[in-house]
């Protein structure tokens, strides 16, 4: 499947309507799984998810791993969109929060969050994932949207799925 998935075009920065969005990430999901099947690289996985959510989730500006290099600090790793912080620590921004408590952070307006990075100052919301492999925080999906409210829980719910499966088989 090395022409990537199939799903109808839609413009980039576009916050289609949340059943539009739903729909397209049902969609993508078992394509993105098969094109991942028997994958155990962490990089590799990274690279082909942030390049395939990129085209399912038409209102990100950034899309994307942070890896964790140390005990409380993450480095930038495969990404789509603009330029990401080069280096986040677990305190402070919403991947710090993330990597921090080890929960998923969907915040709706990351200029009233606390402590937020702004990496870009256009975007407004942001959704970020816990990336672990075998019990351990290994990175972190930062998906971010020019949109207040730019992810819906439900859109978290899968995401949060599909990482889960992808990097819960055997990833080194």
């Amino acid at each position: 499947m090395s022409e990537g998935i199939l799903l109808a075009k839609v413009a980039r920065g576009i916050l289609l309507p949340e059943a539009e969005r739903l729909a397209r990430l049902e969609t993508a999901l078992p394509q993105i799984e098969a094109v991942l099947e028997g994958e155990t690289d962490a990089v590799a996985i990274q690279a082909t998810l942030a390049c395939l959510l990129w085209d399912t989730l038409a209102q990100c500006n950034w899309c994307g791993f942070y890896r964790r290099i140390g005990e409380d600090l993450l480095a930038v790793g495969p990404y789509q969109g603009g330029m990401g912080c080069l280096r986040i620590p677990f305190s402070r921004g919403v991947c710090g929060a993330c990597a921090r408590t080890g929960t998923t952070q969907r915040v709706p307006d990351v200029h009233a969050f606390p402590g937020h990075i702004a990496c870009d100052g256009a975007t407004r919301s942001e959704l970020v994932i816990p990336v672990r492999i075998q019990d351990r925080l290994e990175a972190v999906l930062d998906l971010d949207s020019t949109h207040p409210a730019g992810f819906s829980a439900p859109e978290a719910h899968l995401l949060e799925g599909l990482v889960a499966r992808v990097f819960g088989l055997g990833v080194r």
